[in-house]
């Protein structure tokens, strides 16, 4: 987030004015298509999305400070949210993380994280008590992976203070392991997203944490009380231009429940002045090899390209995805990656502050990002504050759509009845193919149209339907728990990875999904969108192919699975070496 937005250049101007020129010079192919979708009325989206958050027993409220003002912009970040199948039953849970409000909550009980057991007929129950998950702080992100390869996923979760791991008991209950682990961090310090990674491939899951501000309330500026504390001639919290920047922490696994935290010696923490936001983990440059990429707010985002040898070297600005296309800075906040056009290399989603555009860093090979936001269609919203965010699949159509939440930093703005509000609707783009996208929100309906104030967002079918459904926790008020429902009679596929040599989460491993004419790519994920975990299962949408040709899987270990002639609409378990059960099939 940002405070007065700059002065529009001369260039900027040019380039919103004659942005279909210079498009149509990157593409003619896409100002082709897109004049086509401009004569033709949208079609029908092929699913509906229905908000059955109340319905589903999700009992809970997100408190981040005053939902009138802010006074420190600690109150702005809000938290993540979490899709996870923490007892290995086929369905997935939920977690929310909560934050808290200065001078304590009204109710004098303070804010807790939340886990909601998946009931499998639509509604869930919490189990925090009795999961041993109960704690209150100023929580804020969350990422998922089984750190010591047992066979059951672990919880990491960020604080402004120290964070906290969870060890997975494997019946039902977890275990506090932080300050055992060695990654608690210091008491003061402000983490925000994290990601578990193999990023030496060594079997062992290692973690990657992302830090905000230096902050602290002793210290802390009042409201108004310099230049960059005040925005739209309101008197708002100060932050974060102003404020001391942060750093990176890499924590190297010991493969004894303890991590060393070898930030400098990777290099990850060598690059500083950094506002770290949401993190990305992927292999950009089809490599084998992760590799890192931090958004950041207000000061240049960071792309870590692995160097295979345990070190990383920082190629943000050389790579195109450190500034946005006209070399300005941006509010970084949420991350995603899918091939959304399938050419066979991740592209990056970011989503950024009012008066922006999300980027869309088309990935040219080889690493090399074009900011083709534009030429995609996605800068048709210039008010909204962008938060969680992800590529997916709802029409199962074999094109990764794009979904993410807005939410503004400022509740004061509604004295001013200004363009810009605090409570700001979802965005939900169809990918059109061809590198273009069209805004479908208003055919979704109220669950996208619908004003809030949208945080973190995870991505999984939590009701085992064949379509993919999201999770939105939002700050101040209850959660959101979107139903995408099938219409069409496309088909899917959804895959359960597990390693042996890998490490056991398969985090890292890639898929490549071939049926008739598509050719799609995925890889398992942890940590991402806006401080947030989405499912570690892999979906992928086949359009009306009845039978997969290949599906190819490049584990971490170097291992290559490959299976033949797989019938869709079915949830497979596939162990590395091709061991595969059929854990649910559908008509």
């Amino acid at each position: 987030m940002k405070l007065p937005a700059r002065p529009i250049s001369r260039r900027t101007l040019l380039k919103r004015v004659g942005g279909g020129l210079a498009s149509a010079l990157i593409s003619p192919q896409i100002h082709a298509l897109s004049s086509f979708v401009l004569q033709h009325e949208k079609k029908a989206l092929g699913y509906t999305v229905h908000d059955i958050a109340a319905q589903a027993g999700l009992d809970f409220v997100q408190i981040s400070g005053g939902d009138k003002e802010k006074k420190y912009i600690l109150e702005t970040t809000g938290a993540g949210a979490a899709f996870f199948d923490y007892d290995h039953d086929g369905w997935l849970d939920i977690f929310l993380v909560n934050s808290s409000a200065l001078g304590g909550s009204l109710s004098g009980i303070p804010p807790q994280n939340k886990l909601f057991h998946n009931n499998r007929d639509g509604t869930f129950t919490d189990v925090t008590a009795k999961a041993g998950l109960m704690r209150s702080g100023w929580g804020q992100g969350i990422c998922i992976g089984d750190f010591d390869n047992d066979g059951f996923d672990d919880l990491f979760v960020t604080y402004w203070g120290e964070n906290v791991l969870y060890r997975n008991n494997g019946d039902g209950t977890f275990t506090e392991v932080a300050h055992k682990a060695g990654i608690a961090g210091a008491p003061t310090r402000w983490s925000t997203g994290c990601a578990f990674v193999d990023y030496d491939r060594d079997g062992w899951l290692d973690l990657v944490v992302t830090h905000y501000v230096d902050f602290s309330l002793k210290d802390a500026k009042d409201p108004g009380s310099n230049p960059y504390c005040n925005y739209r001639g309101l008197a708002v919290m100060c932050g974060p231009r102003g404020l001391k920047t942060e750093k990176s922490t890499l924590y190297h696994n010991n493969r004894d429940g303890t991590f060393t935290d070898v930030s400098l010696k990777s290099g990850i923490g060598m690059k500083g002045d950094l506002f770290g936001m949401g993190i990305l983990v992927a292999d950009f440059d089809n490599d084998g090899w992760p590799d890192i990429y931090i958004a950041s707010d207000s000061t240049p985002s960071q792309l870590f390209m692995n160097n295979h040898d345990g070190t990383f070297r920082e190629e943000g600005t050389l790579r195109g995805v450190a500034y946005s296309a006209e070399g300005m800075e941006e509010a970084g906040m949420g991350v995603a990656a899918a091939d959304y056009d399938n050419s066979g290399a991740f592209s990056i989603l970011k989503t950024n502050f009012s008066d922006e555009v999300p980027n869309l860093y088309h990935n040219n090979g080889k690493a090399l990002f074009s900011d083709l936001d534009e030429a995609a269609g996605l800068n048709r919203q210039t008010h909204f504050v962008g938060w969680g965010c992800g590529f997916f699949d709802p029409d199962n159509d074999g094109l990764a759509d794009i979904l993410y939440t807005n939410g503004h930093v400022y509740p004061e703005l509604d004295r001013i009845h200004a363009d810009t509000s605090y409570r700001e609707p979802r965005v939900l783009y169809r990918n059109l193919g061809g590198g273009r996208f069209e805004d479908v929100s208003s055919l979704a309906g109220e669950a996208l149209t619908k004003p809030s104030t949208g945080r973190g967002c995870a991505f999984g079918d939590f009701n085992n339907d064949g379509c993919v459904d999201v999770l939105i926790n939002n700050q101040g008020t209850k959660p959101s728990l979107l139903r995408f429902q099938p219409e069409n009679n496309y088909h899917w596929i959804n895959l359960k990875l597990v390693g042996t040599k890998s490490n056991r989460s398969a985090i890292g491993a890639r898929v490549r999904c071939v049926a008739g004419t598509l050719t799609q790519i995925e890889e398992v994920r942890s940590g991402g969108s806006y401080l947030s975990q989405s499912d570690l299962r892999l979906h992928f949408g086949l359009r009306d192919q009845t039978i997969i040709d290949l599906i190819e899987i490049f584990w971490p270990s170097g291992t290559i699975d490959r299976l033949r002639k797989i019938e869709a609409n079915q949830f497979l378990r596939i162990e590395e070496g091709g061991k595969t059960v059929t854990l649910r099939r559908e008509p």
